[in-house]
Parts: structure tokens; C-alpha cells; sequence
């Protein structure tokens, strides 16, 4: 099936969490991913290759286990460079140099070559040699300081906002706009995509707000961040919750009419900051009689902004979900299914053609032009495996 990115060639050295994530969307989107591992990846996991195939961020990804410290597999890396798009790296500033293919090497072997790196603070500043993770690149770009409860510390999210949101999703869109800028110029660029950069413009909207005087510093003190009493979760009767995010009237509306709350004085005017508390406490009340499974069924119809807060588990059996196929299977391992869908592809296309990784180092040595006798010299040497 043709998609998107058909004939696009990808080379990834393999790292952890934003730049796989960033090449199994490549992947999705129809381009050959070509990823280098290190040789005994997988025993230095304490898994099998077998074990390791479903895993999502590898699907669709052909796999070559090469030794990049051995002089012998320059040859190889150099030829895979001169067959690729792009490439894709998520080491410290300075690893890909020392390895021998920092973007000058490599742009002088292939000018039109798309080179992303990913990196938490950037290729050059004050930071950009320091050890990190999600946590600290959010805290560096003032992110994480507005996320948490009002007398609470900084609620330490899970590593969407940095590693993903910030991070591999900026990487994608920069690649994808050099991309297309090398096949209109004839020329390569190199993306330098920072998980604090990204972070930070993902918060583009928060800086707007407190330039125009509408959010506070204080956490959750504001209309988005749990301080307003119809935008925030709300514990049921069974334990679960559910969300509220009835922003604009008529939605607010709906949701007191439906609770049975229209007569009750404090919510006459919504964004009475003044009424907020006991708006807070009075919902609060009103969720804890019904169990989540009940409040689903209440307003299912409604159109106040409210639904159940699901497992993961639970996303997956969801009717919405279900029908959209929002989910699939990939080597017996659920995961989401590829993501966004484009107008002229059935997502059930999409799904049918999505396969696990595939270990490869044979067959890619060989359609880089490698004989027989070479293939298993380089084996025996264990420049590959």
C-alpha cells in the first residue's frame, strides 16, 4: 500500500525513548527504517530477539547489529549513509563526532541528507554536556513548575511532556520540514531538537496567558490546571474518577443541569473565582454517590464535557476506541495504532501492513553490495551480528 512516506530511508542509531519513538512514527508513515544497534543488544537485555520484536517502538524497523568502534565497520555505516534520507541519532552532543559520523562526515558523503539529533538540552549551552531526563529538561523550561496541586510540591508527571510531547514530536516536525526543504533545494540540514526547547514551546500558551494577566504563577490556581472546580477529576463512589472539562458555558450548563444543581446559588456565575472552592466541594459530593461505571451511563448522551478516567486496559475495550481501532496488536503485544490518519488510507490498511522488527544484518550487508565471503568475514570478525 502507498503511503506517505514511501521511498523515504531512514537510518536510526539506536538510543532510548524520544528518537525510537520518532522513527517508529516515521515507520508508520511508510518510510524504510533501517536501525543500528549495538552487537548483543539484545543479550545485554536479558532478552531474546523473539522476546523483542513487538516491542512498539521497534515495529516496522529493520534491524543491523554493527560495532561501530571497529575500524572494519566504517565501510558499512558510511555506504548505509550514502543510501539514506535521513539519520537519526539521540546521543550527547559530541558522541556521533567521536564515533566518526557527526553531520560534516556524514553530509559530505550524502549533501542532501537530513540529520536530526535529539538531545535533552541542546547540541551547544551552559547544559548541553549534562546527564538528564524528562524531569529535569521540564524543570529547566519552567514546565514542570506549573504542573501540581496549589500547597503541594511539582507533581512529577510521567515523561510525556519532555521525552515525547517536547522532544520526539519536535524532532519529527523538524526533520519532516527539512525534509521536504532537501527535495526542493538539493540540500541537507541538520535538526537540532532539545527536549527543553520543546517543552517550552508546548507552553506557549501558558506564556501567553500571564502576559495578558490571566494565570498565576501559584499552581493550581488557574482555569487549566485544576484550580477551576469544571476542569479537573473527580473521585466516584467505586474509587475511579472522572473528568470535567466544562470550560465554556453552555457545557457548564449542561453539567449542572444534568447533576440537578441548577437552583443551588453558587454556581449562578461560573467564573465567580470568589464560588470556586465551594463549587469544588459541592461537585466533589455529588461524584462520590454514583459509582464511575453510573456517572459514564449519565452522560453518555450529554454534552457537558464529562467522561470516565480509563487504565490503559481499560482505553482499549472503550467503544470509541474499539470502533476506530485505536488499538492493535503487533507480534501479540497491544499497542496504540498509528497515528494521525490521513484521507485517503483506511485505517484498516494501515493496521494489516504493520509488522514487528526484523533483525536483518545478512540481507541489508548484501544489498549494500557486500559478497558472500564478505558478509562472513564481517561476521567472523564480529564487526557484525
Amino acid at each position: 500500500m502507498d503511503k506517505v512516506l514511501n521511498g523515504v530511508t531512514v537510518l536510526e542509531f539506536a538510543g532510548i525513548g524520544p528518537c525510537p519513538f520518532a522513527a517508529m512514527v516515521l515507520a508508520d508513515m511508510g518510510a524504510r527504517v533501517i536501525t543500528v544497534e549495538r552487537v548483543g543488544t539484545s543479550a545485554s537485555m536479558g532478552r531474546s530477539w523473539e522476546a523483542r520484536k513487538g516491542d512498539p517502538f521497534l515495529r516496522g524497523k529493520e534491524i543491523i547489529e554493527i560495532n561501530l568502534k571497529n575500524p572494519l565497520a566504517n565501510g558499512v555505516v558510511d555506504e548505509l549513509i550514502r543510501r539514506s534520507n535521513v539519520l537519526l541519532e539521540g546521543f550527547r552532543p559530541g558522541v556521533m563526532e567521536r564515533l566518526g559520523y557527526g553531520p560534516s562526515y556524514a553530509m559530505s558523503l550524502n549533501p542532501t541528507l537530513v540529520y536530526g539529533r535529539m538531545t535533552g538540552y541542546g547540541q551547544e549551552g551552559v547544559f548541553s554536556s549534562r546527564a538528564g531526563h524528562d524531569i529535569n529538561y521540564i524543570s529547566i523550561s519552567g514546565v514542570l513548575s506549573t504542573i501540581g496541586t496549589k500547597d503541594g510540591a511539582p507533581t512529577v508527571p510521567v515523561n510525556y511532556v519532555g521525552d515525547f510531547g517536547g522532544g520526539a514530536m519536535l524532532l519529527l516536525i523538524g526533520v519532516l520540514g527539512a525534509l521536504a526543504y532537501a527535495q526542493r533545494s538539493g540540500e541537507g540540514r541538520v535538526v537540532d531538537a532539545s527536549m527543553v526547547e520543546g517543552s517550552s514551546l508546548l507552553a506557549t500558551m501558558i506564556h501567553g496567558f500571564r502576559a495578558k494577566g490571566s494565570w498565576q504563577d501559584t499552581r493550581g490556581s488557574n482555569l487549566l490546571d485544576g484550580g477551576a472546580p469544571f476542569y479537573r477529576t473527580y473521585r466516584c463512589k467505586d474509587g475511579g474518577f472522572v473528568s470535567v472539562g466544562a470550560l465554556e458555558p453552555q457545557f457548564f450548563a449542561e453539567l449542572i443541569s444534568t447533576l440537578g444543581l441548577d437552583d443551588d446559588e453558587i454556581f449562578s456565575s461560573q467564573y465567580d473565582r470568589s464560588q470556586w472552592p465551594k463549587m469544588e466541594a459541592k461537585l466533589a459530593e455529588v461524584f462520590s454517590h454514583k459509582d464511575r461505571k453510573e456517572w459514564e451511563e449519565v452522560f453518555f448522551d450529554k454534552d457537558a464535557c464529562v467522561t470516565p478516567v480509563l487504565t490503559l486496559d481499560e482505553a482499549q475495550c472503550h467503544p470509541h476506541n474499539l470502533a476506530r481501532d485505536s488499538f492493535v496488536s503487533v507480534d501479540g503485544v497491544p499497542q496504540p495504532a498509528p497515528a494521525p490518519r490521513f484521507f485517503d488510507n483506511k485505517l484498516q490498511e494501515q493496521v494489516q501492513d504493520l509488522v514487528g522488527a526484523s533483525l536483518r544484518t545478512a540481507e541489508i550487508l548484501k544489498e549494500l553490495g557486500y559478497s558472500k565471503e564478505q558478509v562472513s568475514e564481517l561476521y567472523n570478525s564480529q564487526v557484525v551480528a
